[in-house]
C-alpha cells in the first residue's frame, strides 16, 4: 500500500481542506482588519465634527464648559489655564489620536482624543473606546471559533468529497488488483461511465488484449516451433547413432559423429525445455521430477567441451556436495549449459571451476570478467555484455531467467575479486 502522503486521494483531500482553513483564515483576518479600519475611520470622523462643533459652540457661548454626550466629553483650556491640560495632551497635534492610560489599580484603559488648537483655546474631545475593544476582542474571539468550526467542516467535507471525486479511480485500482490477484482477463470499461476514467479502463482493456494475444502468439510459436523440430533432432540423433555403430569409421569421422550426437542431446533437451516452459507459462502441469545435479554437469562439460578448442584452458570440476533438485534433467542442463558454455566461449586463457556446493552450482572463471552494473541487465532479453563480440542475439540468459523463475531458483552474476567473472545457479530448497 502507497504512503498515506503519497496516495492521490489524499493530495485531493488535503489541498482542498487547506485551501478552505486558508481562505476562512484570510477571510476572519481581512474582516478584523476592515472592522478595525472602518470603525476607526468612523468615529474619528465623527470627533472632527464634534469637536468643530464643541468649538463653535464655546465661541458662541463661552460659559460652556464642557461638551458631555454619550462615551464622549468635551474640554476647553483657555491661553491662561494651559497648565490645567493633561500632560500627555499637551504636545498632541490637531486631528484624532488613539491614547492608552494606565489606571491606578494596574488597568489599561483606551480612549479616542479630537484636538483643536486655536490660538487663545485648546478644545479636546475625547472618546471612551473601552466598550469598542471589549466588542473587538469577542469579534477576534468569534472569528478564531468561526475558523475552527470552518476548519473541521473543511476536513469532513474534504474528505467526503475526495472520496466521491477518487470513488471511480478506486474502483478502477481495486478491479485492477483483482484481476492481477485472478490472472483472468476482464474487460473493465463497461464498469465505468464514458467519461476520463472510463478512458483510462478503455485502454486498458485494449493495451491488455494486445498483449494478451501477442504473449499467446508468443507461446504458440515457441510450443509449435519446439515440437516441430522434435522430429527433425531425433531422426539426426539415430542416424548419427546408427552411423557411429559402422566399423569402417575413421577416428577423425567417429569425431564429428560424436560431436553431431552431443548436438543433437544438446537441441532436444533445449527443446524439452522451451515446451515445459510455453506449458508452464500457459498455466500448464510443471513435471515432477529429480534430477541428478552432478551427472548433468559432467555431461553439460563434455557437451560444452567443444568450445574450448585448443584455448589454454583448465577445466576443473569439484563435487562438494552431492545435489538432486525437483525439476526435470533438459531444464537443469539448459540451465547450466548456457552458464558453462559462457564460462567457456569467453576464457581465452586460465582455468574455469564448477563447484557443485549443497544447494547451488559455482561457476568461475579467468575470463575478462564484467561490470557490476552489467550483471543484472545480462538476464534481460537480448542484452549482452559489453565488449562481447562474435555471434550470439543474447537469448540464452534470458532463457535461463525465465526457468529459474519458473522453479523458484535464483541465478545471478558478479566479477569475480581476482578477475574474470563467477556466475551463481541456487536452487530452491526442499521443504522440511
Amino acid at each position: 500500500m502507497l504512503p498515506y502522503r503519497r496516495r492521490l486521494r489524499s493530495r485531493i483531500f488535503l489541498s482542498f481542506s487547506l485551501f478552505a482553513i486558508t481562505l476562512s483564515i484570510l477571510f476572519a483576518a481581512s474582516a478584523m482588519y476592515l472592522r478595525n479600519r472602518l470603525e476607526n475611520q468612523l468615529i474619528g470622523n465623527s470627533l472632527e465634527r464634534n469637536i468643530n462643533s464643541f468649538a463653535n459652540a464655546y465661541y458662541n457661548n463661552p460659559e460652556t464648559q464642557g461638551y458631555p454626550l454619550e462615551k464622549i466629553r468635551g474640554h476647553v483650556y483657555s491661553q491662561r489655564k494651559f497648565s490645567n491640560v493633561p500632560f500627555a495632551w499637551r504636545d498632541l497635534a490637531n486631528g484624532v489620536h488613539t491614547i492608552k492610560q494606565v489606571e491606578p489599580d494596574g488597568s489599561v484603559q483606551q480612549y479616542m482624543l479630537a484636538v483643536r488648537k486655536d490660538p487663545h483655546f485648546w478644545f479636546f474631545v475625547r472618546y471612551d473606546s473601552s466598550q469598542m475593544l471589549e466588542s473587538q476582542q469577542r469579534l477576534k474571539y468569534a472569528l478564531i471559533a468561526a475558523v475552527g468550526v470552518f476548519g473541521v467542516l473543511s476536513v469532513l467535507i474534504g474528505a467526503w468529497l475526495s472520496s466521491r471525486i477518487m470513488s471511480p479511480v478506486t474502483d478502477l485500482a481495486r478491479r485492477l488488483r483483482a484481476l492481477r490477484k485472478s490472472g483472468r482477463l476482464e474487460p473493465l470499461a463497461p464498469h465505468f461511465a464514458a467519461d476520463e476514467v472510463g478512458e483510462v479502463a478503455l485502454a486498458l482493456d485494449d493495451y491488455a488484449k494486445r498483449l494478451t494475444e501477442l504473449l499467446q502468439r508468443d507461446q504458440e510459436f515457441n510450443a509449435d516451433v519446439s515440437h516441430e523440430l522434435r522430429t527433425p533432432i531425433a531422426v539426426i540423433a539415430s542416424t548419427t547413432e546408427l552411423m557411429l555403430t559402422s566399423p569402417n569409421l575413421t577416428a577423425k569421422l567417429s569425431e564429428r559423429l560424436k560431436r553431431v550426437e552431443r548436438a543433437s542431446r544438446q537441441a532436444a533437451e533445449i527443446i524439452d525445455a522451451l515446451l515445459l516452459l510455453s506449458r508452464a507459462e500457459r498455466g500448464g502441469q510443471v513435471q515432477d521430477e529429480s534430477s541428478d545435479v552432478a551427472e548433468i554437469v559432467a555431461n553439460v562439460i563434455d557437451l560444452q567441451r567443444p568450445q574450448l578448442g585448443n584455448k589454454p584452458v583448465q577445466v576443473h570440476f569439484l563435487l562438494e556436495s552431492s545435489l538432486t533438485v525437483e525439476a526435470p534433467g533438459s531444464v537443469v542442463s539448459v540451465a547450466l549449459a548456457n552458464l558453462i558454455g559462457n564460462a567457456f566461449k569467453y576464457t581465452q586463457e586460465g582455468d574455469v571451476t564448477i563447484r557443485v556446493q549443497e544447494d547451488r552450482v559455482l561457476i568461475e572463471d579467468s575470463g575478462p570478467g564484467i561490470n557490476p552494473e552489467d550483471a543484472s541487465r545480462l538476464f534481460e532479453r537480448g542484452v549482452r555484455g559489453e565488449g562481447v563480440k562474435g555471434m550470439g542475439a543474447g537469448l540464452g540468459l534470458a532463457i535461463v531467467w525465465r526457468l529459474c523463475n519458473l522453479y523458484g531458483w535464483r541465478v545471478r552474476l558478479a566479477p569475480r575479486p581476482e578477475g574474470g567473472a563467477v556466475a551463481m545457479l541456487e536452487f530452491a530448497k526442499k521443504p522440511g
